[in-house]
Formats: structure tokens, sequence, C-alpha cells
């Protein structure tokens, strides 16, 4: 399969064949053979975005580098870098001009606002049968939470019975699972 060009030669579109690259290419048009110069596609450069990215309370300035013409959108997974490191965020939100965007073409993109999915800290709500104690979970952000399953915190051992979703849902039914990145709270019941 050929790329399409126009060709002058029989003033139409068809398959070309490469002849050669360089500045233009050089191609041969495989309808009426002419050979005409067709100007090369500009490779999209990479930018970089200025990233405000959140670790729980915590905000740092990083950058996000991407293809000029790359298309973000809330919730897109990306690396980003803080003080020299790579880390996994996801977008939160888009600022072009003092507003805020759900999608946008990278390079008009003032500000990138994110959080770190790589590790992130899940809230759990653990009910003992006369009292809710709150725990804390460092866990991978690509981690599953299942409910109806069993997990240990420190001394606390729990079973699963809904999760709510940082969109708001929430998860009742037994089997059912979410990434630990997208998860606002669990809820769990002593388990013995």
């Amino acid at each position: 399969m050929y790329p399409e060009y126009f060709c002058p030669g029989c003033g139409d579109e068809c398959e070309h064949e490469i002849l050669k690259e360089s500045g233009d290419l050089l191609v041969q048009c495989k309808c009426c053979s002419n050979i005409h110069h067709v100007p090369k596609e500009k490779e999209p450069e990479e930018i970089v975005v200025k990233a405000i990215v959140s670790v729980e309370d915590n905000s740092k300035k990083g950058i996000v580098e991407l293809m000029e013409d790359e298309v973000v959108s809330l919730g897109d997974l990306l690396v980003g870098e803080v003080d020299g490191e790579p880390v996994g965020v996801e977008v939160t939100a888009i600022e072009i001009e003092d507003k805020r965007k759900k999608r946008a073409v990278s390079k008009d993109i003032d500000t990138l606002w994110t959080r770190v999915v790589d590790k992130v800290l899940v809230k759990v709500s653990y009910h003992d049968g006369r009292k809710t104690i709150p725990l804390y979970v460092e866990s991978d952000g690509e981690e599953d939470f299942i409910i109806g399953d069993v997990y240990q915190t420190g001394k606390y051992r729990y079973k699963v019975t809904h999760i709510k979703l940082r969109d708001g849902a929430m998860m009742r039914k037994e089997g059912w699972k979410a990434y630990a990145r997208k998860i606002k709270r669990v809820y769990g019941i002593k388990s013995r």
C-alpha cells in the first residue's frame, strides 16, 4: 500500500511510490508514472507542559513532556517529572487562559493539574461492630480492591463491603473491583 498524493501529471489524487526522502519527497505516480516532488510532512515536536502534581494534600510544580499535536483529556494517565524524578500522574484539570477544559491539544495548554497515581493512599473506614476507625493503606495505583475480599492493615483484618469511587459512584456488588487510584474510600467490617 502506497501513500496518496495529488499528481500534477494526471490531475488526480493517486497512490505514489516514494523514490527518495530528503528535504522533500521525490515520488512517482502509480497511475501515470509522472515523477514529481511533494513537501515532506512536518514531524510533530516534543514540548514541555507545566504541571501541578498533587500527592494527597501536597502539590509540587513539575512538567509533562508531550507531542505538540497530542490531545490530552481529563483522566488521561501520563508520565510527569517532579524534581527530576519520573512519576505516573492522572490529569484532573486542563487550564487554558485561566479556563478549565475537559480536553485540549497539548500546544494550547498552559497548565496541567494532575495527581500521582503510581503510589496512592487509600482511605479505609473499618467498622468493628461498635465504632468506625479510619485506616490508611499505601498502595500501588493499579492494585485492585475487591468487594468481598479480606484485607489486613496493621492489626486490623476486614472484609470489604463497599467502595466509593472518586467520581461519586458507590460499588456494593460482591466481586466488583476498582483500581486504588480510582477509589475515594473503602468500607470494611471486622473479619476473623
